[in-house]
């Protein structure tokens, strides 16, 4: 069995991966990726999302095309921003309060909530280690949210991350001042900085 160049060019020009709605709008049916699927041609990543056979999945990069809503935040986003080197075993997302979840991946992610109107406060795009962009929040947002939810978290994350935010020469501390303020995280922020400086 062979696929379709237009569909096959379409996955290369997306690291491997297609969805659902990009084989609609190149105007092929549904059933074709059913056809790929039973050629062993493709592979299900998740609802909607195919790669070819044999491709390693980029599972942040297949989240992010489950929803647009989701954002990349916390200790996922401290991985993406380079202010930490675990890679997060259950990622964490941000979606606005009014949006659900999507049903399909309800038990994969680590989910918080934002006011709609904070919600895309320092949204910036990142590489994924196999090289796909998915959007996250800067370095500054982060650890505001990391303050904010601190109540989840271990204490050695909280810890670290403002460690590290520090540390790191492409901090922002004006802007994280103003985040912080925005978020009412600046009493919290200022004595862990107290402390750790």
């Amino acid at each position: 069995m062979y696929m379709n160049p237009k569909i096959y060019n379409e996955l290369k020009l997306h690291n491997n991966m297609i969805t659902t709605a990009q084989v609609v709008a190149l105007g092929f049916s549904k059933s074709l990726l059913t056809k790929y699927l039973k050629g062993n041609l493709l592979e299900r990543s998740r609802h909607g999302v195919y790669i070819l056979s044999d491709t390693v999945e980029d599972d942040m990069y297949t989240l992010s095309l489950s929803s647009p809503q989701m954002i990349f935040s916390h200790d996922t986003a401290l991985f993406l921003n380079g202010l930490s080197d675990r890679t997060p075993f259950c990622h964490s997302v941000t979606i606005p309060s009014n949006k659900t979840v999507p049903p399909s991946i309800k038990d994969e992610c680590n989910f918080y909530y934002i006011k709609p109107d904070l919600h895309q406060l320092g949204v910036i795009e990142k590489k994924t280690t196999l090289g796909n962009i998915v959007r996250c929040y800067n370095a500054e947002r982060t650890i505001c949210d990391i303050l904010r939810s601190r109540n989840r978290l271990d204490e050695e994350t909280v810890i670290s991350s403002i460690k590290n935010y520090v540390a790191s020469a492409a901090k922002d501390l004006s802007l994280l001042a103003m985040y912080a303020e925005q978020f009412r995280v600046g009493k919290i922020l200022k004595n862990y900085m107290e402390v750790l400086l």
